[in-house]
């Protein structure tokens, strides 16, 4: 007996349709051929960085694991980092 609620499909993702302007579409075709995706690995990879980028609480948590990471170790580097800077600001 044929299961006919097995999903049909090489994916068990949901599928979607976008609308992009051309010079994106272009540019993005010529990029997943270059690394070797396909176009929806390309457009979820890119979705997935996005909303990382973009959730407050994604960014909260990449910044304390940074911190973690260098708690304790000499900062001297960014201290130095941030006087430049600070000193080439207009106020």
């Amino acid at each position: 007996m044929i299961d006919k609620y097995r999903r049909t499909g090489y994916t068990k993702s949901m599928k979607t349709a976008i609308s992009l302007p051309d010079t994106v579409f272009r540019d993005a075709e010529r990029f997943a051929r270059h690394a070797k995706k396909s176009r929806s690995k390309l457009y979820a990879d890119a979705l997935s960085e996005y909303l990382a980028r973009h959730s407050p609480d994604e960014i909260t948590e990449s910044l304390n694991r940074v911190a973690a990471k260098i708690n304790g170790k000499d900062l001297q580097f960014g201290k130095q980092a941030a006087r430049k800077l600070v000193a080439r600001e207009v106020w």
